[in-house]
């Protein structure tokens, strides 16, 4: 749960965008997105089996210009 506690006498405007920092930070906004609708568990294994390919081939390509 995100919480920030507002100093005395700051503006409304400066506590909602520390909020939205803590937000975005603890990625409740991604959860949220995430769970809007129902996958089944197969699509959720076929989701991060392609983005741990991703990151692995980030990965590949960046040691491979290193070289």
């Amino acid at each position: 749960m995100a919480r920030i506690i507002v100093e005395e006498g700051e503006s409304f405007e400066s506590a909602l965008r520390r909020f939205n920092k803590v937000v975005q930070g603890s990625r409740i906004i991604n959860e949220v997105r995430n769970r809007r609708f129902f996958e089944k568990p197969s699509v959720i294994k076929k989701r991060k089996r392609a983005a741990k390919l991703r990151k692995s081939r980030r990965q590949s390509m960046k040691f491979a210009q290193l070289d």
